[in-house]
């Protein structure tokens, strides 16, 4: 199965005081996707931002809305960003011990159910639920923060879903956040990576939309020798 690779900016590394003009460079840059990372302040060491923001979002763009719940008790809060209009939900497997019931509610909800596993937190862990999820998504630093070093551990991760995906004739998507930018895009691409999510590598540069279409040139050319 190959899909397309897609960018996925991570407003966690936007200026918040301009997050309008971040969204329209990045459209300009030819972005589909934006990633939104919410965060408690309890199961990583950080608070960011919640539901009023997202349904901002859904009415400042058309991009799909990535919104990725690194919180606990997900479960609770999964309505209410679906209705502010994600697209797509991811929860941590460390976040929830029913880490199926919070995938089908996503699902119940109309949106498109991802699990998340932690750099300590091996493939083996999703074993169950990879047949019922639209993504996987890899993180390939400890999350929290923006602008951290990729570990390069996940590339092993992402080649051990490839294979798994393709042996069990599995649907999901595969994605991967932390420390990606253009060192590393094509290696990550070759792996197996379709949703690149990056922050600091796109909204820390002089020119946000020549950022995006540079690893969307990246991306697109790893995918062509690997075809």
């Amino acid at each position: 199965m190959n899909f397309p690779v897609e960018i996925a900016p991570s407003i966690l590394a936007a200026n918040f005081a301009c997050l309008g003009d971040g969204i329209a460079a990045v459209e300009r840059g030819g972005a589909e996707m934006l990633h939104v990372d919410v965060m408690d302040g309890h199961f990583v060491p950080n608070i960011s931002i919640g539901v009023p923001v997202v349904a901002s979002l859904r009415k400042a763009t058309r991009m799909t809305l990535d919104v990725h719940l690194m919180i606990e008790s997900p479960e609770t809060y999964i309505p209410a960003f679906a209705e502010a209009g994600a697209d797509m939900i991811s929860v941590h497997e460390e976040a929830t011990p029913h880490l199926d019931r919070a995938l089908s509610l996503i699902r119940e909800h109309g949106c498109k159910p991802g699990a998340v596993i932690n750099p300590a937190t091996p493939v083996a862990a999703l074993s169950e639920v990879l047949g019922i999820v639209d993504h996987v998504l890899v993180m390939s630093v400890n999350p929290g923060f923006g602008g951290q070093k990729f570990i390069a551990g996940a590339l092993g991760k992402i080649r051990e879903l490839k294979r798994i995906r393709e042996s069990y004739n599995h649907t999901f998507r595969i994605e991967v956040d932390g420390g990606v930018g253009p060192d590393n895009v094509a290696e990550l691409v070759r792996a197996g990576a379709e949703i690149l999510v990056a922050g600091t590598s796109i909204f820390h540069t002089p020119d946000i939309a020549e950022a995006v279409r540079s690893l969307k040139r990246m991306a697109g050319g790893a995918l062509a020798q690997k075809a």
